[in-house]
Parts: C-alpha cells; sequence; structure tokens
C-alpha cells in the first residue's frame, strides 16, 4: 500500500484526502499542517471576519487520515524518502503531496510593520483583527480586499479601501463593471481612495502619494499572495513563480507532486479554490490506479460581500477582444450590470452585476461548455422557460454550492436520505453555508425534486 505524506492542511490537501477514500485508497496518509486549527474553508475568511460565520463554522469535516497540527515540514530527503518536521519527527513515504498553498505579500512602507499590519489568510489573522476598534484601512481593491472592506463595514468600522489601480477587481471586471461596484460601496459607507498608494504610515495614520491623510488604527493588507514554495526550493524541485507540475500534477522528481496555491501549471498559479478541487480530483484518481489529466480550470469568481451579487466568468479579456458577440445589459437605476462574450454560442467571459437568477444558469452553461439560449435577454433575467439546464436538469457533478464544493449528486442523495427544506439540506452537505449566493439555486432544486417525488408516488411519469 502506498504511503502518502501530505504537507499542508489547507482545501487542498482535505480535498485530497476525501478523494483518495472515495477512489478506494486505504494506504496511511499522513497529513502535516502548521496551523494550530483544524483544516477549515479559506474562501469564508470573509464572513468570518463579518462574524456572520463562526470560526467552527467554516471547519472542514474530519477526515480518515492522521492529522498532525502545529507541525512543520523542514526539509524532504528525496533520495530516502523522508520528510522531516521542526518536531524532530521523520515521516516516510512512497508519494509525498505538496499542498503548502501561498503567504500573504506585505506591502513595503515607511513606519508601517509589527502589529499595525495586518494580512487576512488565516483564522488567526481574522482573530488578531478581531480585537482592534477604531478606523480601518484595506490596502488592496482585489476580491480579497473589497470583501474584507465590506465584512469590516457590516461590523461597523470606519473603513477606507486604498487601490492603486483607477478600478476595483481590474482581474475580474471590465471598467463598467468596476464602477458599479465602486458606486455600491461608496453607498454601503466604504471610503475609496482608487488610483492611489500608500506611502507612509504614522501611529493612527495612512499616508497616501496625494498627501491625503486617512485614519487608521491598523492597516489589513489584501494585496496578493506569493506560492509557497521554501520547501521545494530546499528539495531541489522545480520552482519558477509555483512548484512546477505536468499534466498528472508531478514535478520533476515522480514521487513528489503539487496541488493547489502552490502549483504552477502550464506557467499558471490560479489561486482558485476550483482549481484546487479539480488537481486534488485528478491526482486522487491518479494514485488510486486511474489515468486522469489535469488540463487548466474554468475561471469563476463570486464576490463574498453581503448585499452584492457579483459574479465574473472567465476571462475578462473576453469581453473587449475582438470577434466575440458582446450582449451587454446596464441597469444603472437599479444597480444591475450584466456583460456576457459569445464565441461560437459559447460564454468565454462574463460579468454579473444585480443578477442572482442568472448567475447559476451562466456559470454552469459556462462551466460545461454550451451554447447559450437564442434569447439572450431571458437568460440575464433567468426566466426558467429560456434557460435550459436548471438545476434538476444539471448533471450529477455539477457544483451548486461553490463554497463547500456541494454537487446536485450531493444534494439530492441528502433528499432521498429525508432532507427536504434548503435548512434540512443545508445541515446534511453544508449548502448555502458559505456565501449564501446559492440558497435560490438549492431552494429551486428542492422543489424540483418535490415535484418529481410527488409524480412518482402518484405513478406519473
Amino acid at each position: 500500500m502506498k504511503r502518502i505524506v501530505i504537507v499542508g492542511n489547507g482545501p487542498a490537501a482535505h480535498r485530497l484526502v476525501e478523494r483518495l477514500r472515495a477512489h478506494g485508497h486505504t494506504g496511511p496518509i499522513t497529513v502535516l499542517g502548521a496551523e494550530q486549527h483544524p483544516a477549515y474553508n479559506r474562501v469564508l475568511l470573509g464572513s468570518v471576519l463579518e462574524r456572520s460565520l463562526s470560526a467552527e463554522s467554516v471547519r472542514l469535516p474530519e477526515v480518515d487520515a492522521e492529522v498532525r497540527l502545529r507541525v512543520t515540514a523542514t526539509s524532504i530527503d528525496r533520495d530516502r524518502r523522508i520528510v522531516r518536521t521542526d518536531t524532530g519527527e521523520q515521516h516516510p513515504y512512497d508519494v509525498l503531496v505538496l499542498a503548502t498553498g501561498s503567504r500573504a505579500r506585505l506591502p513595503e512602507i515607511t513606519g508601517l510593520r509589527g502589529d499595525r499590519l495586518q494580512p487576512l489568510r488565516t483564522l488567526a489573522d481574522c482573530e488578531r483583527i478581531e480585537g482592534v476598534s477604531g478606523p480601518l484601512a484595506v490596502l488592496g481593491g482585489g476580491v480579497l480586499g473589497v470583501e474584507a472592506a465590506r465584512a469590516l463595514l457590516a461590523r461597523g468600522h470606519e473603513v477606507a479601501l486604498v487601490h492603486p489601480q483607477p478600478h476595483l477587481m481590474e482581474r475580474q471586471l471590465d471598467p463598467a463593471g468596476s464602477r458599479l461596484l465602486a458606486d455600491r460601496l461608496g453607498k454601503l459607507g466604504v471610503e475609496l481612495r482608487l488610483g492611489r498608494n500608500a506611502v507612509a504610515y504614522r501611529p493612527g495614520r495612512l499616508i497616501l502619494d496625494s498627501s491625503e491623510v486617512v485614519p487608521a488604527r491598523l492597516v489589513i493588507a489584501c494585496t496578493g499572495v506569493v506560492p509557497e514554495t521554501a520547501l521545494a526550493v530546499r528539495a531541489g524541485l522545480a520552482v519558477r513563480r509555483g512548484v512546477v507540475v505536468d499534466d498528472r500534477l508531478r514535478t520533476n522528481d515522480p514521487h513528489v507532486h503539487a496541488i493547489g496555491d502552490c502549483a504552477e501549471h502550464d506557467g499558471s498559479t490560479p489561486g482558485l479554490i476550483a482549481s484546487a478541487w479539480e488537481q486534488a480530483e485528478v491526482l486522487a484518481a491518479l494514485l488510486s490506479g486511474g489515468d486522469s489529466r489535469y488540463s487548466g480550470t474554468r475561471a469563476v469568481t463570486r464576490l463574498k460581500a453581503r448585499g452584492i451579487d457579483l459574479v465574473s466568468i472567465g476571462s475578462v479579456g473576453a469581453l473587449d477582444s475582438g470577434g466575440a458577440e458582446i450582449v451587454t445589459l446596464s441597469d444603472p437605476a437599479r444597480g444591475r450590470y450584466a456583460k456576457l462574450a459569445l464565441h461560437d454560442e459559447r460564454i468565454t467571459g462574463a460579468v454579473l452585476f444585480g443578477f442572482p437568477e442568472a448567475i447559476a444558469s451562466v456559470t454552469q452553461l459556462h462551466d460545461r461548455d454550451l451554447a447559450v439560449p437564442a434569447d439572450r435577454l431571458a437568460l440575464l433575467l433567468g426566466t426558467p422557460a429560456a434557460v435550459p439546464g436548471a438545476p434538476v436538469e444539471l448533471p450529477d457533478e455539477a457544483v451548486l454550492c461553490r463554497c463547500n464544493n456541494v454537487t446536485k449528486k450531493s444534494l439530492t442523495t441528502a433528499w432521498q436520505g429525508g432532507a427536504r427544506s434548503v435548512p434540512e439540506l443545508a445541515r446534511a452537505t453544508r449548502a448555502t453555508t458559505g456565501c449564501g449566493g446559492c440558497v435560490d439555486d438549492v431552494a429551486r432544486l428542492c422543489t424540483s425534486l418535490a415535484k418529481r417525488t410527488e409524480r412518482q408516488e402518484k405513478g406519473v411519469a
């Protein structure tokens, strides 16, 4: 039996163990986690920061593995196939998987250091922010920065969001979508400082390159991440930005694999939870004797911020590329905006703001590479008759709850096991317990299953 050692105890490692057991792997699995907390869903840190979810509620289920917490892998002896740790232990392996994740990239700002600069990557980071009162500044207007600013505002803080680019979430949104997001955040109460850099910090004050002074008892850095590759570098593995892997998630050592934020595949380090899950699935199949390949992940980013329905799908560059059919619906008075880029009737890029009914259908069309319906407006407005692939018609493997990776099959199984309402399905599967964006989709599936069950009981096909 293969002895598998996994370095890292985040969502990628957790998912890999789950899928290894699902594929029938019966050998020993050891997981080495540096944090004191059991595995949890990092995607939901904003909800923990907001206090809408507790640290306990984002914990991932226990897995069938020997999980060692507060243990840091310090070196890999590739010749003897042993991982050494800071506790003095040695863990022999037949297969080693690096799932070391990434670390926050901290800005260098004069006077800003120590207990006044705080990243947001772990539950421990949330705990440190919890004890701070007064005005706060968030550096970085990407997905995490926007989520953090909204969460802190919901907790009653005065919040300023400082971003060096003129548009928020510029990697996911076109300028029109970014402007609408900025407008919504501004109306909620976030002070936006776009196109500005922080240059210095004095006690209680963040100074910008415009000489403007922003009140800040604490500065929260959401300024990007760096793949955690130090262990791989010390072991002599191939590393560029991340640990270089092929389509089998192998490094240049055939006994060592890498998945998640630390892995670089085909020159890319996506840093998306969906990528980690797909890589975990592929690697689990391979290590269990199957034949699978990882070819990349379709990008879907859903903002997890209270009161803001926003999703970015595919490539934002596709929204302005030549040769695409562009479908745009702008309704600024009601805070709604949609833009789709289509090639050969397929969605290659999309921004949806304020269209919650369309998000699930558009996402599934993109994920499954299906042609969109002829009535584009009906698709965006979520008219059921015009939208193919309503939740009950999706394949079993379709993911309805992206925060907790809950598939249609898992929900259907829970329904058949007696969970006959959205709250009961939530307790059984954890669907809807993340950002809440899938509540309507789960409710529609629940209704469809109820109607199907009723027809079956009446003997109607």
